[in-house]
């Protein structure tokens, strides 16, 4: 790697958008691959839709991904990253690749699941919401304001990209290709 290569890479993602959970299974391998650590954040669909119609989608999971938020706020809060990545790949694959319908209770079992059964009860912490709103609020100062999830954020000085979007995910050769013209 090159002396300018970041070490980790973040990734701000909505745990209820199908296409960054498509670019988190890349990011995840493609990085892997590299020795590069994801560092996950909160962005939030519903802090950046406020006062916005939403569409029949975001109506259906933003009350699962609120939740959501929660706990991944209260983990990162802790440093406890690997959990976030533990529950974000459990609750991605029962949600966009088992068709689960996202659901509170599922959030739940989610997060028990994951292993991060200790903090179960930020489901009902209003208080994580704050920490959840900044995060979006960074995610768009690096990126820009009318952009949505994922935001990939790296390097120093620090810049942020919108996206990318893969579907399918890029595998091998390709996920490594991708990631460098990202970088």
């Amino acid at each position: 790697m090159e002396a300018n290569t970041p070490t980790s890479i973040e990734f701000f993602f909505d745990p209820g958008c199908p296409w960054t959970w498509a670019t988190s299974r890349w990011l995840v391998d493609a990085a892997a691959e590299r020795g590069l650590d994801v560092v996950w954040r909160n962005l939030s669909l519903g802090v950046l839709n406020e006062g916005r119609e939403l569409s029949e989608h975001l109506r259906l999971t933003l009350p699962a991904g609120n939740v959501a938020h929660r706990v991944i706020a209260a983990l990162i809060a802790d440093g406890r990253n690997d959990l976030v990545g533990a529950l974000y790949t459990e609750y991605g694959r029962r949600v966009h690749h088992d068709k689960v319908a996202p659901s509170v209770e599922l959030v739940r079992d989610v997060v028990v699941t994951a292993g991060a059964a200790e903090w179960i009860g930020a489901i009902d912490d209003a208080s994580c919401d704050g920490p959840v709103a900044e995060s979006t609020r960074l995610a768009m100062s690096l990126a820009g304001p009318d952009v949505g999830s994922p935001i990939i954020a790296f390097g120093e000085p620090r810049v942020g990209i919108f996206g990318p979007i893969v579907s399918p995910p890029p595998t091998g050769a390709q996920a490594q290709r991708l990631l460098d013209v990202v970088l």
